[in-house]
């Protein structure tokens, strides 16, 4: 990602707020004054903030500048997490055995921070059963599931069967 940033005689505003490098603020000057103040500093006049009033300037190195924004990039995008969704099946006609495995899996994922998609699969004619029923199947996985959740999404009806989503609280 490229930093656009505008310095020294790209800087088009006639009077800017200036800033020291030691963060001393030097006040609202003309273009021609920051320059020159920059200058004889032996450093740049960077546009900070080009759509306050009047536009703020730092007077700094500009290689340091950039290295400074680099970092605050690459430090935003280290925090930023990013959540997975895991999905599992089940049928109407799972075994406890089997639904107790899944309900592990599925609270080893939310642990991990991921967000979980169940599918109750339905063929056939289990396609038409009461709604009731189905949500009451659903139910038992969520039961077993070990860790403290919430349900994202409530159960949906699918052309595949019925679908929930659920993620960590």
């Amino acid at each position: 990602m490229a930093i656009r940033v505008k310095i020294n005689h790209q800087i088009k505003a006639p009077e800017l707020r200036v800033i020291a490098a030691e963060g001393e603020n030097l006040g609202v000057l003309p273009l021609s004054k920051a320059l020159e103040e920059a200058r004889t500093r032996g450093l740049d006049l960077i546009e900070i903030s080009p759509t306050a009033v009047p536009p703020v300037a730092k007077i700094m190195d500009y290689g340091k500048f950039l290295y400074d924004e680099k970092k605050k990039v690459k430090s935003a995008r280290a925090k930023t997490q990013t959540t997975e969704v895991k999905s599992i099946q089940i049928k109407i006609g799972t075994g406890e055995h089997d639904l107790t495995l899944k309900a592990k899996k599925v609270s080893e994922w939310l642990s991990e921070g991921n967000r979980v998609k169940i599918d109750l699969f339905l063929v056939g004619r289990s396609k038409y059963m009461d709604i009731n029923f189905l949500k009451e199947r659903l139910e038992r996985i969520l039961k077993l599931i070990t860790v403290e959740y919430r349900v994202a999404q409530d159960a949906v009806k699918g052309p595949k069967g019925l679908t929930i989503y659920v993620e960590k609280k």
